[in-house]
This record gives C-alpha cells, sequence and structure tokens, in this order.
C-alpha cells in the first residue's frame, strides 16, 4: 500500500473526479435500453415457478404433480425426486464452508421442511402464468409439526456463538473489567432496546434466467451484489470448473444485501435448466421476497453504561438476543460500533441465538453498526439527560483520538467537523434543553442527532485498461452497479486517470469475464474498484512513457521517465511541459493499435484483522495495519409529533460526513439521501410481522410493509466534510453505501424523546408505541 502511486499526488487538478456528473446510464434506465437479469429474450426460454411450503416445520410425506403435469404448455415438474442432483451441498458442515453459502441449507434435497414458504417443487411452463398456475395445483401432503417463531418463544434452543456475521467478530469481547467498573460507575444506565425484523424489498425481485451452452458450461443473468461470488458458489454446488460458470449482471433495481450472496432460488433455476434441456427463468414474487433472500434479525439489545457524574463514560456491556435459522449462526455484529464511538476504559459483549423456524437472516444494509448504533445512541442522549447536558457536547466530551477497541490511531477522522457543520446547517444551538417544551401550534416538536461511523472492510479488486491509437479507451472490471452510480464514478476516475475526458471512455462491468472484483456491499466496491483502475492507468501510461523515452522521433527521447507527466491526453516533461506529444501521435508512430494495462486495487489493513491481531498479541499491532480505518458522520433530525395520535413526522434533516474523496457529489449526495430515507423507514415503519404460532409472515407485500414515500421525507440538506486519507487506498476513498444509514434511527428516537420527553426503545417508532411510553430516566 505504502509504495502505491496516490491519486490525489499524481492529479493535483483532476477534472472529473469529485464533479456532479450525471448519470452514464440514466438514458438507458429511463428508456429502457437497459437489460436487467429478466430481461434476457433467449431463444427456447421458458418460465419457472416456485411451489413453496405452506407449513414452517415438519416433513414432505409426498407430492401429487398430476394436475399441473396436465396443464397446456407445463414443461416439468421438478421437486426432491427428479430434480438434477447436485455435486455439493451446504447441508453439511463441510460442504457449507467450501461454498460459503448464506444459508447452511439447500431446499430440494430431502423432504425436510424448515421455514415457511420454503421451496419444495419447481414448475417449467412455456409462459409465466402457467407456470403459476400450475405450481398451484401442486398438491403436497406434510407431517407438521409446532414450529418456533422468534428467540422469546422459550421452545427456543439458545446457543452462544463463537463468531457471529461469517466469522469475523468474536461473539465475545472484553477489554478492561466491564462489570467492575459498570458496579462503581456513579451513574449507571441499563436500557433494553429491540428492533423488528426487516425486510431488503428492493424493487427489483431475485432474478435468475439460466442457460446450459453445453453440457458442462452455463451462463446465468442474476440479480446479484457480487457476480464472482455467485460464480464461485454455482460452481462448486453444479461441480464445475469456474471458468465453465460465467455470471452476467448489467443492471441491478437495488439490493442493500439481500444480493450480496448465491441463495437457493438461483440453484434451483441452474439445476431446473439442466433438466429441461432449455433456458430457464425465474422471478421471486414479492410475498417470495419476504422468506428467499433472507432479512434483518429481529433482535433485543441490552446496554448497560457507566459513567461520572460529569457525563465521562467508565463502562459500556452489551449483550444482544436475536432470531437465527436452525441451522446457521448468522447475527449482525452491534457491538463493534459500541466499542469504538466513543472514548471508554472498559467495554464487554456477548451474543446469544434462539434457533427459530425461518430462513437464514443476512447482512442489510450497515448490519450492526445499524441496530448498534441505536442502542449506544439512545443511551447517550438518556445519559445526557441525566446530568444535564446537551447532547452533542456530551459526545464531543467522550470523543475518541484513537480507536479504543484496538488503541490504534484513525487514519482519518474528520467527526468533529461533522458535528460542527451539521449544528451550523441544522439551528441546534436553538435547541430548547427542556423535553416537551417545544410546540408548533398542538404540535410538539423535537430535535436530536446522532453520530455515524462504518468500517473500512478490507477487500481487493482488478481492473483492465485499453488505451487506443483514436485516442479512447475500454475501462473494465468485474463489478457491480446497484443503482448508485458505478458506471458514472468510474469513468470519472478513468478519464482522470488517462488524462482524457470522460467521452472518451466506455467502462464496463458486471461479468465474470472481466477482471474480479469484489461484491458492491459494505461500502467496499467504490474505493477498491476505482483504485484498481487508477493503478491500470498508471500501467499503461507508464508503458508508454518507455515507449516515448526509446523513441528517437519523440520530444521525450531519452528523458528519464520520472521526469515525465501525463495531462491532458498528452506526454509532457514536469519541468518543461512545452515538451511532449499526444499518445495518439506517439502511438501511431509505433504503429500501435493500442495498449493495456491491469492492476489491483485494495483497502489497507481491515478492522477485524488489525483488532484481532491488538488482542492477541500487542507486541505485534502494527503488523496487522497501523491505523484504524472508517467513515464518520453525524444526522440531525426534527420531529413533530402529535401528542394525542402518537404520529410521527420528520420534518427537517441534515447530515454531514468525512468520508474520504468524493467520486462524485450529486451521486454521492443521492447515496446519503437515499440511506436516510432508508433508516427512517426502519426508525418509524418497517416492520415484518410473523405469527407466533405458524411461524409464517403476515405482511409480505408492499401494502403492509411500510416503507417511506416522497410525502413522509422532507427536503434533506447533505454535505461532506473535506478529508484527505493517506493510508486507506491509492484514492483516498472510504465508501458511503453503508454509513448514510447508521445513526438515522437514533436520531428519530432522540428527537421524539426530546419531543414527548418519553423514550421509545423499540423499533419501529408506532403511534401506539409513542403513547405508551414512558418518560426519559
Amino acid at each position: 500500500m505504502d509504495n502505491e502511486p496516490k491519486f490525489f499526488e499524481t492529479n493535483p487538478q483532476a477534472k472529473s473526479v469529485g464533479q456532479p456528473m450525471d448519470r452514464i446510464d440514466g438514458r438507458a434506465k429511463v428508456t429502457g435500453a437497459a437489460k436487467y437479469a429478466a430481461e434476457y429474450p433467449l431463444p427456447g426460454l421458458v418460465y419457472a415457478a416456485l411451489k413453496t411450503s405452506e407449513i414452517a416445520k415438519g416433513k414432505i410425506v409426498s407430492i401429487d404433480s398430476a394436475a399441473a403435469m396436465r396443464e397446456p404448455g407445463v414443461v416439468a415438474v421438478l421437486t426432491h425426486e427428479n430434480i438434477p442432483k447436485l455435486a455439493q451441498t451446504p447441508n453439511t458442515k463441510d460442504g457449507k464452508k467450501a461454498i460459503g453459502a448464506p444459508m447452511g441449507f439447500m431446499p430440494l434435497t430431502g423432504t425436510e421442511i424448515f421455514y415457511a414458504a420454503q421451496p419444495v417443487a419447481v414448475v417449467v411452463a412455456d409462459t409465466f402464468e402457467r407456470a403459476t398456475h400450475a405450481a398451484s395445483l401442486v398438491k403436497v401432503t406434510y407431517q407438521q409439526e409446532a414450529p418456533v417463531a422468534t428467540f422469546h418463544d422459550p421452545k427456543a434452543v439458545k446457543v452462544d456463538p463463537a463468531k457471529v456475521q461469517d466469522g469475523k467478530t468474536d461473539g465475545h469481547t472484553r477489554r478492561g473489567d466491564a462489570q467492575a467498573a459498570f458496579a462503581a460507575a456513579p451513574i449507571k444506565l441499563t436500557a433494553t432496546y429491540n428492533h423488528a425484523t426487516n425486510n431488503h424489498n428492493p424493487m427489483e425481485p431475485g432474478s435468475t434466467t439460466a442457460q446450459w451452452e453445453a453440457a458442462d458450461r452455463l451462463t446465468v443473468y442474476e440479480s446479484t451484489q457480487g457476480i464472482t461470488h455467485t460464480q464461485q458458489s454455482l460452481a462448486v454446488m453444479l461441480g464445475l470448473p469456474r471458468e465453465q460458470v460465467r455470471v452476467i449482471t448489467k443492471y441491478i433495481g437495488g439490493g442493500f444485501g439481500c444480493k450480496g450472496s448465491c441463495w437457493p432460488h438461483t440453484v434451483l433455476t441452474a439445476q431446473t435448466a439442466k433438466a429441461v434441456g432449455r433456458p430457464v427463468k425465474l422471478v421471486l414474487t414479492r410475498p417470495q421476497m419476504f422468506t428467499s433472500m433472507g432479512h434483518r434479525e429481529d433482535q433485543q439489545q441490552t446496554l448497560r453504561l457507566g459513567a461520572t457524574r460529569d457525563g465521562k463514560l467508565t463502562a459500556l456491556i452489551h449483550e444482544k438476543v436475536s432470531t437465527a435459522s436452525m441451522w446457521d449462526d448468522y447475527a449482525e455484529p452491534n457491538s463493534k460500533i459500541v466499542n469504538l464511538l466513543y472514548d471508554c476504559p472498559t467495554f464487554e459483549s456477548s451474543y446469544t441465538l434462539g434457533r427459530a423456524n425461518v430462513m437464514t437472516p443476512t447482512f442489510m444494509r450497515a448490519p450492526g453498526e445499524a441496530p448498534g448504533s441505536f442502542a449506544i445512541e439512545c443511551s447517550m442522549d438518556d445519559l445526557a439527560a441525566t446530568i444535564g447536558m446537551d447532547p452533542l457536547q456530551l459526545r464531543l466530551l467522550n470523543y475518541a483520538e484513537q480507536d479504543p477497541s484496538t488503541g490504534q490511531q484513525w487514519s482519518s477522522k474528520g467527526l468533529k467537523q461533522c458535528y460542527a457543520r451539521g449544528a451550523e446547517l441544522f439551528g441546534w444551538s436553538k435547541r430548547n434543553p427542556k423535553a416537551g417544551a417545544t410546540r408548533d401550534g398542538r404540535l410538539l416538536v423535537g430535535m436530536g442527532m446522532a453520530t455515524a461511523s462504518y468500517p473500512v472492510h478490507n477487500s481487493q479488486g482488478t481492473a483492465r485498461a485499453r488505451l487506443y491509437a483514436d485516442g479512447h479507451a475500454v475501462v473494465q472490471s468485474g463489478a457491480t452497479d446497484l443503482g448508485t452510480g458505478t458506471y458514472t464514478v468510474m469513468t470519472q476516475v478513468a478519464a482522470d486517470s488517462l488524462g482524457l475526458t470522460p467521452d472518451k471512455i466506455r467502462f464496463e462491468l458486471g461479468d465474470t469475464k472481466l477482471p474480479t472484483a469484489p461484491n458492491s456491499g459494505g461500502s467496499v466496491a467504490a474505493g477498491t474498484v476505482s483504485s484498481a483502475i487508477y493503478l491500470a492507468a498508471q500501467d499503461v501510461v507508464q508503458k508508454l512513457i518507455k515507449v516515448a523515452v526509446l523513441d528517437k522521433k519523440s520530444p521525450l527521447f531519452r528523458a528519464k521517465p520520472e521526469d515525465v507527466q501525463m495531462k491532458d491526453g498528452r506526454l509532457q516533461l514536469k519541468a518543461d511541459p512545452k515538451k511532449g506529444e499526444e499518445y495518439t501521435a506517439l502511438m501511431k508512430r509505433a504503429d500501435m493499435s493500442d495498449i493495456e494495462g491491469s492492476a489491483s486495487g485494495k483497502y489497507g489493513a481491515g478492522y477485524e484483522e488489525a483488532a484481532h491481531a491488538a488482542n492477541a498479541d500487542p507486541a505485534h499491532k502494527d503488523e496487522a495495519g497501523q491505523h484504524s480505518m472508517h467513515s464518520f458522520g453525524a444526522h440531525f433530525c426534527e420531529v413533530k409529533v402529535d401528542p394525542e395520535l402518537g404520529t410521527v413526522r420528520v420534518s427537517r434533516w441534515v447530515s454531514v460526513h468525512a468520508a474520504g474523496r468524493i467520486l462524485n457529489a450529486k451521486t454521492a449526495r443521492s447515496q446519503i439521501i437515499g440511506g436516510s430515507i432508508f433508516g427512517i423507514g426502519s426508525a418509524l415503519m418497517e416492520a415484518t410481522e410473523r405469527d407466533p404460532n405458524l411461524a409464517r409472515y403476515t405482511n409480505a407485500n408492499l401494502a403492509e410493509y411500510h416503507i417511506p414515500v416522497n410525502a413522509d421525507i422532507p427536503d434533506m440538506t447533505v454535505e461532506f466534510v473535506d478529508e484527505h486519507d493517506p493510508y486507506i487506498n491509492a484514492m483516498g476513498v472510504k465508501g458511503i453505501g453503508e454509513i448514510s444509514m447508521v445513526g438515522v434511527a437514533a436520531a428519530v428516537a432522540n428527537a421524539v424523546a426530546h419531543a414527548t420527553g418519553r423514550r421509545v426503545r423499540d423499533l419501529p417508532i408506532t403511534p401506539d408505541k409513542v403513547l405508551a411510553a414512558k418518560a426519559v430516566s
């Protein structure tokens, strides 16, 4: 990392990066030219529909598909008895480890039913309508058992995982003696916070189109945030070499984490295409989206906070319990943000899972940080109220100048600037310190704020850049674009890195035939792919310089390579810019049709690796990375609450973030707005209801699963603090996809508490909870 050239050092006057450039893919999307996974009209295409279980626990006794097979256009009905067998499944411990699948269970591999709406058959027909109708005619007889719906059920088996979220974080963490510090603290606060089950619900449902081009060669058009991960999973389960599985994802209609893994419906589509010998398309229905691609688990957090009488933290003890599936130990790592956000000498955390008849939860936008920030940020406001201090002042009092969880210095931290600018924009100084004292007519008015933070995860991506003699370039990376602007920002990076204008760049992504890139998730794609593109462009430039200094006809003949620089499509001497020539002239004279460069871009040492090394042996801390790398920010919220109805409306919003280099001012602002709206939905509306007796969702649709619409959201003010981070990667980019919703629910809850004088600790904050809430204590 330290030896890599840095973009901000070699491009001090970048023309495209950072500018509010319009979306390159915008016209294709609004005209319908953009093809999503379900929009490839392959010859001979047939349609698949899932038949799912009516029960949540039990066994299949028999399946009668005779009526379905008699329907016109029906091609096949596949069940566990006749679907092509997989080479390997995640149903065993060894299989799951090898595949890295999100679920340790693959449907249609046996008769056992683990959760409601589990696929039990795939029906194939010549039209979508016929396939859907035929699936309704498949009759399944079950041996039904009483299910467990949630960790609250006394019958739920409790497990104490050694690891949470794919083994990245210890299930138990201790720093100092938090128990003793809490017992001795002059001020002790204990609060329990509940978070409802949330589902991702992107506009585009999970979609797969699978085509076997030969008996051992598969192409899949897939709605996925990670084509490489999907390729790996399919290859292992189908028993194929990776290079014989091609995954294509040119456009995605949102994902928020649910499309970050290879789910069973994708594998079933490939198996089905194999069975019928034709391309097959499967699109999940909206109800199936609630039971096929994971969810944010229902969870309960208990936070004990100890402090001095003047507000200095002395102890934090965090306990979490959540609902897990019958076979996986997934849990969001909520404690990470509690451990690092503020300067506190002692910390302890633990996790408990309750096994239930649900599918495996998965990462959902800012997994761990979003719900974890709800607990710590609400508790900080309660502490402020207890000692009579302004909530923002309390946060500054406990400001962490280095990472408390590892002892490392931050690579950069502009949080104080975020606080200051956010407070100025919002008018925080006008906040009445007394809760329940501000009104707008009959409505109660409250102001709240919360801190945001998100780690920079360790990741790496590759890119290829090819410059042509006519002056245009093609740049490629196997990244995906969730709809947040990857096509656009990578074009901007490539343009500045090659000294060209954006119209001379064509950026290609979304195909496993291209250089490997990480998932679009965890805020890793922007930094890794942009750095890879920049370094690949540097590779091109250095190769051109070598050609120039050896060319007797070049003005740069015999110049030292280190004395030559790239600017505006030409090579020139740093000391004498007039002495140089255009790329095109040099390449044409050398009879070069094109020149290619490639490179890998990566973030610095990840938070988890650094924390592990620091806890294991402080003497070797620097071997894992010398800096703790995080984005930071602050949200400020005003709400208006009807004291008689309990309704809450967000009336003003300000977000200010420090997230390294911003690649595009317009798309970045949209990211923060979108993430904040996402968080407001979680705070006030979103809850997936599971029947406690049947373990079945009762609102698996967009009519009853409430999400914000335009009328629910005010105009939002978003700004970024200019932040230079020389350690993070070659581009100085941290990523902003997740941090935009961290702290949002807490900011809303704190504003509600300020408006009413009553604290709601259960999400979502619905009118009944507002009316029943107790005074802040």
